[in-house]
């Protein structure tokens, strides 16, 4: 076996292992080795540096701080993932944290709705378990480097609840107005987004109107950003923006979009929403006060960013 096909095998089996929860004796199942191949093999990253194992002491976040971020944001809770390392190994712990709140939060015989970001895919690996339910794609697919890929999330998590899926066969964003309404006339995916009308549960994700924190901005026309930013855009959930007092922005992005929209998620009784960085810290604020988030996921850096934040304005 050539050394990088090698160094790939020992990638994967890694990832699977410490970041999907899956045990040795499945991975060796996979791969047609024993278990004790499996651990060889995991010994074998861990001494090339292809695995890095971290120990995270306490987050300065405290019980109190959380407490005081879930008061001022009107949020019924809030949950900080203690994250450090890299984006990808951040990414990784705070996709551990929304996927556990999936499982438990999830509606047996209910609708559950599943929007898009890097960590809601990842998140989507490592639910093992749910009730049986109803899964919906809440936002358009978006093309983005790797194998990630919307429908395939929306698909692995109706293989687990044992549902019907409703995704949604179109772009998050369409370059032609006129062909985003075209597509949303189409039966299967009028019939997705009709869907969101009814859910019991949201999952969705928080980007910032700004580069590099938004996966959206980059496929908006350069003049559709600009002239959203100037009508006070500062978050993105789903393709939908919002300003900093959590109003809906309208700009020709909605035009483009076929996603859930605001007034959907207002309507659903529970929303848990995902943000990573502290660079998204206004906008989280800004989608707390639209008022459809139940319970908030972030990580540590983030958390501390709100803090600060809340007392800058609590100062003013």
């Amino acid at each position: 076996m050539p050394e990088h096909s090698h160094e790939e095998l020992l990638a994967r089996i890694s990832s699977e292992y410490y970041l999907e929860n899956r045990s040795k004796v499945e991975i060796a199942g996979t791969y047609n080795v024993s278990r004790f191949q499996v651990a060889r093999l995991l010994a074998e990253a861990r001494e090339r540096g292809i695995v890095e194992i971290k120990v995270h002491f306490p987050s300065r976040v405290s019980a109190a701080d959380i407490r005081r971020i879930e008061s001022v944001l009107g949020i019924r809770e809030v949950i900080v993932a203690d994250t450090a390392g890299d984006v990808i190994q951040a990414r990784g712990i705070l996709a551990k944290a929304a996927a556990a709140e999936v499982s438990r939060q999830a509606p047996a015989d209910g609708t559950l709705g599943m929007s898009w970001s890097r960590t809601l895919d990842v998140a989507s690996r490592l639910v093992r378990e749910l009730p049986r339910c109803d899964i919906v794609q809440l936002a358009g697919a978006l093309p983005t480097e790797g194998e990630s890929n919307p429908l395939e999330l929306i698909q692995r998590l109706g293989h687990v609840s044992g549902g019907l899926t409703w995704p949604l066969w179109a772009p998050l964003v369409v370059e032609d107005p006129t062909t985003a309404a075209g597509l949303r006339r189409q039966p299967e995916i009028a019939g997705a987004l009709a869907k969101a009308d009814s859910l019991d549960l949201a999952v969705v994700a928080i980007g910032a109107w700004k580069p590099g924190t938004s996966t959206v901005w980059e496929r908006a026309d350069a003049e559709v950003r600009k002239a959203a930013v100037e009508a006070g855009a500062v978050a993105e959930c789903s393709g939908r923006l919002l300003d900093a007092a959590g109003v809906p922005v309208e700009s020709g992005l909605d035009e483009q979009i076929i996603a859930v929209t605001i007034k959907q998620l207002q309507r659903t009784p529970k929303v848990i929403a995902v943000a990573q960085g502290e660079a998204r810290a206004e906008a989280v604020l800004a989608v707390a006060k639209a008022g459809f988030v139940t319970t908030l996921i972030v990580d540590a850096p983030l958390a501390q960013a709100l803090t600060d934040l809340i007392d800058e304005e609590n100062s003013q």
